[in-house]
Formats: C-alpha cells, sequence, structure tokens
C-alpha cells in the first residue's frame, strides 16, 4: 500500500493511514497553506483532524464549524486522500447546486487546494437532472421552429447543437420558463424513453460515474440513489452513483427534507388529467379503453376536491398539513380502483397489438399509474398511520412519505459500515446535538465543535426590549413597531429584518406606512430574491424586510449593522415537523422540549449566523419577543453568537454600532 503513488503521502500498511493521514493534515495547515497567504486557524485544523479520525474510524460524526472556520477545506483532505487509499470516490453531497459549482467551478475551492497541493484532484459533479436539458423535449420544440420563437428559445436550440451534456451553467442567462420548457422531463422514465442511453443526461451520468476522487453531488441525487440502490442492482440496472468509500453531507442539517421527498410518492392532478385527454384523442382506441377514462377522471375531480378540503391552513410553511378523515380514504381508493381498471385495460391494450399507443408510451403511462397507485395505497393502508402527507403550497401536488424515514436512514445507510460526516455551521443548540441525532435516529455518533474565528464579544451586542405585552397581540405589534422605527433611524437603515411569514412582511408595511425613513425598504414580497439581496449589498443604507432570509445570504460590511428578529421562529405545522411530535409523544417526551424548542433555536442560529461575516464586521442582534425566564431561554441563549453580551438598554447598542 505504501507504494500507492496516488495517495499523497507515504504510509505502510492499513494500520499506518491514519497516523500518516493525520501528520499530512497538520502539515497542510501548518506549513503549505501559510505559504499561499493562508492565517493558521486552529479551529479549522481541530475540525479537519476530528474529521479525518472518524472518517478512518468509519464512524457517524458531526462536524459543526462557526462561519469563517474553513470546514471545506477541512473536510476535502481527508476526503482525496481517503478515495485514493480506498480506491473508492468520496461523495460530497450538497445542499444545492450552487454549493456544488462552489466546490468545482473555476477557481473553486478544489481548484484552489488542487493548485496549493500542486495535485491533480478529479471531482465531478452529480447535479439535479432537472439542470440539464431532454433531448427528446428539445426535439420537440425544434418541430416548432415555423412558430415565432423567443430569442432565448432559440439560444437553447442553437446551444443544444453543440453542447455534450446539456448543462444549464452553460446558459447561466436562461429565465426558468424557458428552462423548464427543454429540462428533464421527471415524468417521462428513462427507461421508457425512446432517446434512452443516448441523451445529454446518461452523458452526464457516465461522466460523473467515472469520478476517481470525489463525487459532488446535490442531496436529492444522493437520496435517489440510496432509496433505489438495492432494487436497482436487483434488477440488472447501473444505481444511480457508483459504489463510494464515505459520504460528507455539506449544509448537514438540511437533509431530512430531501431524504423525505426522495422517498415519497407525487401525485400531481394535472397528470392524471393529461392521461385521460390522450387516451380520450387516440384513434381508433378500443370502447372499453376509453370508458375508463370516464370513472378516472370522476375520481380524480372527487380525490382532489376533498383533499382541497381536509388541508389545514398555515401560512409559515410551504407543506400543508392534510386531515387524514374517511372521506379522503374513500376518495383515495376509489381513484386506485379506476387507476387499476385503466392499467388493465393499457395491458390488454399492449396484448392486442392494435397499435393505437407506441409501446414505449404506454408502458411510460403504466409506470406513471404504478407511482400514483403505490402513493394511494401507503395512504390507505393503517389509514396512513405510516406517512407523512402533505400538499404543497407550490404546485398544488399531493405527497406521501413514509414515516419511519430514520429507521430507512439506519438500514440503508448507517449500518453499511461507511464514515459518515455531517458539516455545517448550525447542527447544535449550545453544542447540545441531541435533536438532530433523534431525528436521524442515531444512538451511535461523535460530534466536534467549535465557533468561528470572530471575538463575539467585542463585535456583536445582542438587545432584547424589557417589558413587552406578549399576551395581547394588538398591543405587542404597535409597541414592536414603534420599537422598530427606533431601531431602524439608530442603525440609519442597514438592518434585516427577520420575519416567520409572508403575511408578517405585509403586516409590518402597513405598520410602518406613516412613517418616513432617509433610506429605502425593501419589501420580499416586492420583488425577486436574488435581486433585492444584491440591492440591499450595494445600497448600504437600505432595510431588507422578508421571511425567506435565514440562511443563504451572505452581506459582509456596512450594509448589515442590525439583524432583527421579529419574533423567535417557532416551527408550523409542517407535516416533517408534526411526525416528530408525534414520535415524541408516542416515547413518552415532551414535543416542546424535545422537537419545538430544539427547532427554533436551530432556525435562530442560523439567522443570527447572517450578521457577522468577517472580522471587521460590528452589529446588533435583536430579539423583538422576551425569552429571559422563559422554558426555551436555553435554546435561545445556545443560538447566540458565544460570548455576546445581552443587554435591555438601547444607549449600548447605539455605542456598538458607532463602533462599525
Amino acid at each position: 500500500m505504501g507504494a500507492n503513488k496516488k495517495v499523497p503521502f507515504k504510509f505502510d500498511g492499513k494500520k499506518d493511514f491514519p497516523a500518516e493521514l493525520a501528520k499530512w493534515v497538520g502539515q497542510v495547515f501548518y506549513e503549505v497553506l501559510p505559504e499561499q497567504g493562508y492565517e493558521v486557524r486552529e479551529e479549522q485544523i481541530y475540525t479537519a483532524f476530528q474529521i479525518a479520525d472518524k472518517v478512518c474510524k468509519k464512524k457517524v460524526h458531526f462536524a459543526e464549524a462557526g462561519l469563517g472556520t474553513g470546514k471545506t477545506f477541512a473536510y476535502l483532505l481527508t476526503a482525496v486522500a481517503y478515495a485514493r487509499f480506498t480506491g473508492k470516490a468520496v461523495v460530497i453531497a450538497c445542499a444545492s447546486t450552487a454549493l456544488q459549482e462552489q466546490l468545482v467551478g473555476p477557481n473553486g475551492d478544489l481548484d484552489k487546494l488542487a493548485r496549493y497541493l500542486d495535485m491533480d484532484i478529479d471531482a465531478r459533479m452529480a447535479k439535479d437532472p432537472r439542470q440539464y436539458i431532454c433531448d427528446v423535449r428539445v426535439s420537440r420544440c425544434k418541430s416548432l421552429r415555423f412558430e415565432k420563437q423567443s430569442e432565448a428559445m432559440e439560444e437553447i436550440l442553437s446551444w443544444s447543437d453543440v453542447t455534450k451534456r446539456g448543462e444549464r451553467t452553460e446558459v447561466p442567462n436562461i429565465p426558468d420558463p424557458i428552462w423548464q420548457q427543454v429540462a428533464w422531463d421527471e415524468g417521462m422514465p428513462c427507461e421508457m424513453c425512446t432517446s434512452r442511453g443516448y441523451c445529454k443526461l446518461v452523458k452526464a451520468k457516465e461522466h460523473y460515474r467515472a469520478a476517481r476522487d470525489l463525487i459532488i453531488s446535490d442531496h436529492g441525487v444522493f437520496f435517489d440513489d440510496l432509496w433505489t440502490r438495492d432494487e436497482r442492482i436487483a434488477d440488472g440496472k447501473l444505481p444511480l452513483l457508483p459504489a463510494y468509500s464515505a459520504v460528507i453531507f455539506d449544509e448537514g442539517h438540511k437533509i431530512m427534507l430531501s431524504a423525505a421527498m426522495q422517498a415519497g410518492r407525487q401525485i400531481i392532478k394535472e397528470d392524471l388529467e393529461y392521461i385521460v385527454s390522450f387516451i380520450e384523442n387516440i384513434q381508433g382506441a378500443r370502447t372499453a379503453l376509453l370508458s375508463t377514462t370516464v370513472a378516472l377522471d370522476l375520481a380524480t375531480e372527487r380525490f382532489f376536491e376533498i383533499l382541497l378540503n381536509s388541508v389545514i391552513p398555515d401560512e409559515l410553511t410551504e407543506r400543508l398539513a392534510v386531515d387524514i378523515n374517511d372521506g379522503l380514504l374513500i376518495a383515495a381508493e376509489t381513484l386506485f380502483r379506476a387507476l387499476e381498471y385503466l392499467q388493465g385495460e393499457m395491458q390488454t391494450e399492449q396484448e392486442l397489438h392494435t397499435q393505437t399507443i407506441p409501446d414505449t408510451l404506454l408502458e411510460a403511462y403504466d409506470l406513471r399509474i404504478e407511482g400514483v397507485m403505490a402513493a394511494l395505497q401507503r395512504l390507505c393502508k393503517n389509514k396512513g398511520i405510516d406517512t407523512i402527507i402533505w400538499v404543497s403550497k407550490i404546485d398544488g401536488s399531493f405527497w406521501v412519505v413514509p414515516r419511519d424515514l430514520s429507521g430507512m436512514l439506519k438500514t440503508n445507510l448507517f449500518q453499511k459500515n461507511l464514515p459518515v460526516v455531517f458539516s455545517s455551521a448550525t447542527l447544535s443548540t449550545g453544542g447540545d446535538f441531541s435533536y438532530l441525532s433523534r431525528t436521524l435516529g442515531l444512538t451511535d455518533w461523535s460530534s466536534s465543535s467549535v465557533e468561528g474565528p470572530f471575538d463575539f464579544r467585542e463585535q456583536v451586542i445582542v438587545y432584547t426590549p424589557e417589558s413587552f405585552p406578549v399576551s395581547d397581540q394588538e398591543k405587542w405589534f404597535a409597541q414592536a413597531i414603534k420599537i422598530l422605527v427606533s431601531l431602524l433611524e439608530l442603525s440609519r437603515g442597514r438592518a434585516l429584518v427577520l420575519t416567520n411569514s409572508p403575511s408578517e412582511v405585509g403586516n409590518i408595511r402597513r405598520g410602518l406606512k406613516d412613517y418616513h425613513f432617509p433610506f429605502e425598504v425593501l419589501w420580499e414580497d416586492r420583488g425577486e430574491r436574488g435581486h433585492l439581496v444584491q440591492k440591499f449589498r450595494e445600497v448600504v443604507s437600505s432595510v431588507l424586510v422578508g421571511s425567506g432570509f435565514w440562511e443563504g445570504i451572505d452581506v459582509p460590511g456596512e450594509a448589515l449593522s442590525m439583524l432583527i428578529i421579529w419574533q423567535l421562529p417557532f416551527p408550523s405545522r409542517d407535516p416533517l415537523i408534526e411526525a416528530r411530535r408525534r414520535e415524541a409523544k408516542e416515547a413518552g417526551a415532551d414535543p416542546l422540549t424535545e422537537v419545538d424548542y430544539p427547532e427554533m433555536g436551530l432556525k435562530l442560529k442560523q439567522g443570527c449566523g447572517r450578521l457577522i461575516r468577517t472580522k471587521d464586521d460590528r452589529g446588533a442582534i435583536v430579539i423583538m419577543e422576551p425569552f429571559r425566564d422563559k422554558p426555551w431561554e436555553q435554546f435561545v441563549q445556545g443560538a447566540l453568537p458565544a460570548g455576546a453580551e445581552v443587554v435591555s438598554n438601547l444607549t449600548e447598542v447605539e455605542s456598538k454600532l458607532r463602533k462599525k
């Protein structure tokens, strides 16, 4: 093994690898990177050593590292070395395409690391399939070229003739509505597609499957592979990802939603309506086949009518909980039977070789129908007790997800004897990882936690007003608006106001309508999110108000001097959270202390992380809702920047802002 030239250091046998890896990691951080102008950061080095040790021991490890620690380099060194040691790539699963590009793109983290170490690192992206064009859809659009096309569509169609893998990043200026017309069709199973085996997505998969060091995956792609891997192998198909030696989740606190959505089944009303319409327009179709569409159409309408009447309204979440009642279950069973009947007639159509429908289309529709039937069957079994269900606010689709996600993770990932690392700045509240470990169903895990390299005692002050009439919402709002005005005047704009819902944004706007400020106020519901954040950065005196900025935005410098938490971010009736509450009750625990308070603490920690982005930043965090002497005080305190002073005197806040 020691003669293996791929590993960037010498070692004698497997037992020697962990010690030599640790020596090499130390050498890189203490010698190589400082020569490139990097400062020695003990928090980063500690995290890197912890990851190296736990990966070699094949542990599940929570690596929490505050902003500015440099956690990416901390895990990349071990990932590359371990991939070469095992001969299998390491998967780094990212929460977004932007994070994938940040790692692998030109002058990204991997590009820099490869230059500093004088190494050729083979890292390839496994992106969300919707980031690639669909050859069939492109051909369909080309056939319509006799109609007038937009400039953006003409650009896409011309580009499609020369691109090798069809990635959206090659044409970044194409707007979403145009891209969606040519993007991968998630409703068409690749096995049934007329271009199967030759399309751009297949070429992209072939490209990343050959990675020797790292596969930089999307969270969704990783879980799609995880849940289907054994089944695909049993069916003689290749899994979506090649065999890997370890998994590192970047932004590891976000994985449960992706895990749920990839494990779930989705029912889209328009899909069923399209199948009905398609069959009704088949020339020469048998009467028996056509008659099935009448029953299916009625069953679909009835099911979605009862479904929408069973939705539990909630402004705070994009996933609306559903009351599972007898009417809904009966409608689901009726829709299941209608689909079963249609499926039988379609099989007969195929057996009779009537040639009214191409075999590939029949098979594709059959797979779609099977997916809907599986969701309905899952819903009706045990009256939905074993499921998590919701209706999406975005597109009205209905989701049915297995309740035992932690059990699925245990079986499919944690028991596979692979190293698994969760990396993020927000994995714990005050160093307590128990909430995340319970959510994941883990009993055996290790953890490390370091704050960022910032001096929060000097850089941050936390202000919470006294004597708030919390029990009277109308009085609280009136007083909160007055305090907000004083705070914005004190900070001369330069503030981010975080709310818990879009409706709160509207309420604040109405509360401020009679006030005139010498700075611009940007409202989340009055513009595209990315544009608003960019304007907030550029117009230094502006104020940004919204519910969607708790994480993922970076505004260093003067533009963000005050962060205002309008109300503490207690969780909504999101079905995924509701499932955790139910599990806590069933275990005899209090859902408030086991779920609501920790969930609030994690989101608050993410929000507080928006304020200090560099060692030169100074500012104030304002929490408008009292938390001292409340049952949730320790969770709030654990979410605040370590060492930051908490005050109730505005004069001290003014003093801190003057230093900025």
